[in-house]
């Protein structure tokens, strides 16, 4: 059976899900069959399994680093917020139904058979299991039930390190008011702690590492610097959601939807030195993109009115008038359409109608049935300043409600070319869509995007050289690796988890 850690934090966004992929990937590279668990993940970045089940986007990196194919079992609870007191439940995978934040906290019981029964198979298959918890164990007021931090380490029989973040300050009060909150049992679990996120001389700070150990007689198994690193991130808090950073030739805008969802899309055409990828939640913050993207959504009928209202859905048409290259992925493809139909009440009450904004010969339907599938083909016969993408290949993965379907036969030209044979996708002009997920993850995609651009512009693309997403992500893991090797005392690490560092 395997040996457990779990990886704690003292709040959301500390680090927990890059300590736990780099621990995995440091236990992999140690010879160990490593893989990752989280019982219960809140997030709207989720990915397709080969067999067409939905997962947490985090557990899908430390699968990768551990060099495992991601599987639902090792994130049997998936809840996906579409507004601000409910959630799309998803369950091994595959949707249970959408859920307010009562109900679904009055049934948490029913899903721990799920969870045991995912963790019990990877106890069989795997060496080690690196479990991450969820936002804070110290939540008193939802303890009940708790299957995600304290709970699941009990479930486990886990010792745990806790993680966090000196980058916001205060970083002793967290730690130690987090252990303070928790009951005697669950303080004898906690066996390090691990500040995350240093910038500084490590001498000032090492009297405060002593005097928290002495305060709570619990070690700090090391310090990581604050690092950065390029991984795929699930948080609506990342960095890389804030700020401009278009100084460089190709300006890639993003529209920053309220319920954005697999926004890790673009993340492939960051890669490139030649273009800056930046979000924009306002029609200044987009400045004088070359294109604009809008992205997936767990609620594209909501997400399209929040457009209308703050005036991005008359910047967005302003542009695309202007020549703009404008190219919509999922929701954001169904939004670019002439209408949004939900007569089935998939995201609104009582069923809705509305119009889209009109850039595509496009119609959507969503209905109760959601598309989970891998997908691979090629462009057709691409117009416009993309015209370099025709006939390229891509593979990437569908999920989303509902059918887009031409207005009229004949008006809406497609995009792209399946597998199965079937064409899909829409443009016109300068305007694309697509349902496909991770469309630009093929080097020769990502890269030719980069090319046209510049080439939009008049500047030389010949320089811009193709990127493997798969060979830079690995070494990404490798150095993600390194930073939390050299920052843990990974023997100490070892000994926690009662295994003899090789």
């Amino acid at each position: 059976m395997a040996n457990a850690i779990m990886i704690l934090g003292t709040m959301s966004n500390v680090g927990k899900s890059y300590v736990a992929a780099g621990l995995c990937r440091i236990f992999r590279q140690d010879g160990w069959r490593v893989c990752p668990f989280k019982s219960q993940n809140m997030a709207l970045n989720s990915f397709i399994t080969k067999e067409g089940l939905e997962m947490g986007r985090a557990q899908v990196v430390q699968a990768e680093a551990a060099g495992i194919e991601p599987s639902v079992k090792m994130n049997p609870i998936l809840l996906k917020p579409n507004s601000d007191t409910g959630s799309q439940v998803i369950v091994n995978g595959v949707v249970r139904g959408n859920m307010k934040a009562m109900e679904y906290y009055k049934r948490k019981r029913e899903f721990l058979p799920d969870i045991l029964a995912s963790y019990h198979a990877l106890e069989k298959e795997y060496d080690v299991i690196v479990i991450e918890g969820a936002g804070s164990p110290a939540e008193i007021n939802l303890k009940e039930n708790d299957f995600v931090n304290m709970g699941m380490a009990k479930l486990a029989d886990a010792p745990a390190l806790l993680v966090g973040d000196i980058d916001r300050g205060g970083v002793f009060a967290q730690l130690y008011g987090t252990v303070g909150l928790l009951e005697e049992d669950e303080r004898r679990r906690v066996r390090g702690f691990i500040v995350n996120k240093f910038r500084g001389d490590p001498r000032i700070l090492e009297p405060g590492l002593r005097q928290i150990e002495a305060l709570t007689g619990i070690p700090v198994v090391g310090t990581l610097p604050y690092a950065r690193l390029d991984l795929d991130e699930e948080d609506s808090q990342s960095e890389r959601l804030h700020g401009w950073q278009g100084e460089r030739p190709v300006k890639i805008a993003v529209v920053r939807l309220p319920h954005m969802s697999n926004y890790t899309d673009f993340a492939a055409l960051e890669q490139y030195a030649e273009a800056s990828v930046y979000y924009a939640d306002a029609p200044e913050g987009l400045h004088e993109p070359d294109i604009i993207f809008l992205p997936g959504t767990k609620n594209t009928i909501a997400d399209l009115l929040a457009l209308r209202e703050n005036g991005m859905e008359a910047a967005v048409q302003k542009h695309a008038r202007r020549g703009t290259v404008i190219f919509g992925i999922c929701g954001g493809y169904q939004m670019l359409g002439e209408t949004v139909a939900d007569l089935s009440g998939v995201e609104t009450e009582g069923g809705k109608c509305i119009r889209g904004m009109g850039l595509l010969p496009v119609r959507t339907y969503l209905g109760p049935q959601k598309r989970r599938t891998h997908i691979a083909g090629r462009f057709g016969a691409v117009s416009g300043a993309l015209a370099g993408l025709s006939g390229r290949t891509f593979a990437g993965y569908e999920i989303h409600h509902g059918r887009t379907e031409p207005v009229e036969a004949g008006r809406a030209q497609p995009l792209v070319q399946l597998e199965s044979g079937v064409w899909d996708g829409a443009q016109r002009g300068n305007v694309y869509g697509a349902y496909i997920h991770g469309i630009f993850d093929e080097a020769e995609v990502s890269g030719q995007v980069v090319r046209s651009l510049l080439a939009g512009k008049g500047m030389d693309a010949d320089g811009v050289l193709p990127v493997s997403r798969k060979d830079y992500k690995e070494r990404q893991y490798d150095r993600l690796a390194d930073v939390v090797r050299d920052g843990l005392d990974m023997e100490r690490v070892y000994g926690i988890l009662s295994l003899k560092k090789p």
